[in-house]
């Protein structure tokens, strides 16, 4: 705003020095204040506060905080940022044990020491505002202003709310709503003043002492539980409601907590781990004296406060982790933040290492294999899968899967399709003017995996599986796509590769993989990957494949494709297909200017599939494109020796990309 709309500054610049608005800080880029280390909690509220004072004028006194998720320290980190007062749901302090008529105030809470000023943000103005015709909204104050001296009322809320949300801006403006709203208030100016948040803590004393526990506004709370759970939530309150005992009832009924959000959807625990790791990183070296003052860190700093931000770490009522341009906005970020830490170090201009540790705090190590183009991150204790394939040149992490997984709210979307089915082929996707598709027949996209849509995940299969079995999740005889793996490493200063392996039944016999994926100063933009298969029982037919996964790279686009040995297209990237007797398959992204391609040393099939998640949105309901999905497999029979090998290269070519930032070409 501040380069694109210098004239929006300037309009509300003069709003505050007016004193007709105050501005509100808060961490710089809408973290969850739960989901970041404490130094960055901090350090993104100071930054907000300075940013604003330099270009407002203004000194930041109160804050909002990100989707109002709460923990009992944040009191102590937000006062130690600068921060005197701020705001969270009533919700919160119902939970507390406070009623209804002790919620029309601030109170005072503090953590070692540190004291905030913190008010009760109304559920109740949450809906009439701007749902209610504006006499609801001031019957509602005017009941409190009756019943309390020097009762304060707390709006604050989203301002999609007033012409971003689908027609919000209908309702607010054409149909005028809140020209009536303001016009309310003006004729109710005798007994209700209309006051910032300072304006308040100077005015009235606050009504006492609270420490609030962990909590978000109701409906976070309710999205954050796991679907089964979800849905017997809803159906007890549903029930609940129906009974004269319900408000009583009512306040000490809760559900979940953030951060389990993490646990929900490890998709998510991914992106926080890959923050956590880079915040690390990057406090370490920014607290020796040479990092200190460094220029480049700090700029790998804003990148960091850039990947923290919330919207793709959880999902609600809207898209969220389900959208897959925002979590690439966040790999971005991380991997930008990453890639200047290590210009830092000043390696050489080819060069490839190796570290193992749990990057994914689950208590078990993994394996990260990193070089001047690529990383790789392992998982031997999850089927040995790559879990994430950074690509340094373009930022993009061509790992950002997302698994296909119940959803409360598929249940809505089944039922929407049999009414469909029931309206005899009419074509309406506005199911009783409440529930809308995006795109047709939903109901019938409604897939789920039963393992990690990830890269080098081992199948066994029924030999003579067909690619639509295997499509619909069928064909497996063996655990050895989620299983344990055992590693090893090997390095040198041109060289690093894991060795993993594991032995488990295959039919009647035990079966040993070992596969090793390496990286090399040589082709550092490449990825060797061998696999090994003994133990096999001679003269017995065997069909093996490896699944990858290729997520941030759209689909649906005349130029994003796959393509064949001979150069060939073979269609767009959700394209589902069979290639048969090759191997090779590429995928270009040329928007991004990305070729990528697996080279495989003994002929198969390749299959590709497209994983498409069905998620809500503001708009309805919504087919979205995750990952494309390549297997190469091979039907063989096993040969006297028991023993079968591959070789394949994932070859990653970013030349166009480089060129472009370069200004050489388009």
């Amino acid at each position: 705003i501040v380069e694109h709309r210098p004239e929006y500054i300037t309009r509300v610049r003069e709003f505050v020095q007016r004193g007709q608005i105050e501005l509100l800080g808060g961490p710089f880029y809408e973290p969850i204040l739960a989901s970041i280390p404490r130094r960055d909690r901090i350090g993104q509220i100071q930054a907000y506060s300075e940013f604003l004072h330099v270009h407002f004028g203004t000194t930041i006194r109160g804050m909002w905080i990100p989707e109002r998720v709460w923990e009992p320290t944040f009191a102590g980190d937000i006062a130690a940022a600068g921060i005197e007062y701020t705001l969270v749901d009533d919700f919160h302090f119902r939970s507390a044990g406070l009623a209804d008529d002790e919620l029309h105030g601030y109170y005072l809470t503090e953590d070692e020491g540190r004291l905030l000023k913190i008010f009760p943000d109304s559920e109740k103005l949450r809906y009439t505002i701007p749902y209610a015709e504006p006499d609801e909204t001031i019957d509602h104050l005017r009941k409190i202003a009756e019943t309390h001296t020097n009762a304060v009322a707390v709006f604050g809320d989203d301002g999609e709310k007033f012409g971003v949300w689908p027609d919000s801006k209908n309702h607010c403006y054409t149909n005028g709503w809140l020209r009536r709203f303001l016009d309310a208030l003006v004729r109710n100016r005798d007994w209700l003043q209309v006051v910032t948040l300072g304006q308040a803590v100077q005015s009235v004393s606050p009504l006492g002492k609270i420490y609030l526990p962990d909590a978000s506004y109701r409906e976070m709370t309710e999205w954050v539980l796991p679907t089964e759970m979800q849905l017997k939530y809803r159906e007890v309150v549903r029930q609940q409601e129906q009974s004269p005992d319900w408000p009583e009832l009512k306040p000490f009924v809760r559900a979940g907590f953030w951060r389990n959000f993490l646990v929900k959807y490890p998709e998510s625990d991914e992106m926080y781990c890959r923050m956590q790791e880079v915040s690390g990183r990057l406090a370490t070296l920014r607290g020796t004296p040479e990092g200190a003052g460094n220029a480049v860190l700090a700029e790998a700093q804003t990148h960091l406060y850039r990947g923290q931000c919330n919207c793709p770490y959880w999902h609600g009522a809207f898209g969220g982790l389900y959208l897959p341009f925002l979590r690439n906005a966040i790999y971005k970020h991380l991997i930008t933040a990453d890639n200047l830490i290590e210009q830092s170090r000043s390696h050489t201009s080819r060069w490839v290492e190796a570290e193992v540790r749990d990057f994914n705090l689950d208590a078990r190590k993994e394996v990260r294999l990193s070089g001047d183009r690529l990383m790789a991150y392992l998982s031997p204790a999850r089927g040995g899968h790559i879990y994430e394939l950074d690509v340094r040149q373009t930022q993009v992490n061509l790992l950002s899967t997302l698994n296909r997984r119940p959803e409360p709210y598929h249940l809505r979307v089944l039922e929407a399709g049999q009414r469909q089915q029931e309206l005899a082929g009419r074509s309406e996707l506005d199911i009783n003017n409440s529930i809308k598709f995006k795109q047709p027949d939903l109901h019938q996209k409604l897939w789920y995996d039963a393992w990690p849509r990830k890269s080098l995940v081992d199948h066994f299969l029924v030999p003579g599986t067909t690619r639509e079995q295997f499509e619909a999740g069928q064909g497996g005889i063996s655990t050895f796509a989620t299983g344990v793996y055992e590693a090893r490493l090997r390095k040198s200063d041109s060289r690093v590769e894991t060795i993993l392996t594991r032995t488990g039944r295959v039919g009647d016999a035990d079966v040993q993989l070992t596969k090793t994926v390496a990286l090399d100063t040589q082709a550092s933009g490449d990825l060797e990957v061998t696999y090994e298969l003994s133990g096999l029982l001679p003269g017995v037919p065997v069909h093996f494949a490896v699944e990858w996964n290729f997520a941030a790279l759209a689909a649906g686009a005349s130029d994003r494709y796959f393509y064949d040995a001979q150069g060939q297209q073979r269609g767009p990237l959700q394209t589902s297909q069979t290639l048969e007797h090759c191997e090779r398959i590429g995928l270009v992204d040329e928007w991004l200017g990305m070729d990528t391609a697996i080279d495989t040393s003994v002929t198969g099939d390749i299959w590709t599939l497209p994983i498409q998640t069905v998620s809500q949105s503001e708009g309805g309901f919504e087919l979205v494109h995750q990952s494309a999905c390549v297997v190469p497999n091979w039907r063989f029979t096993a040969p006297e020796s028991g023993t079968w090998n591959v070789r394949m290269v994932l070859s990653i070519d970013t030349s166009v990309a480089q060129a472009r930032q370069l200004g050489c070409g388009k």
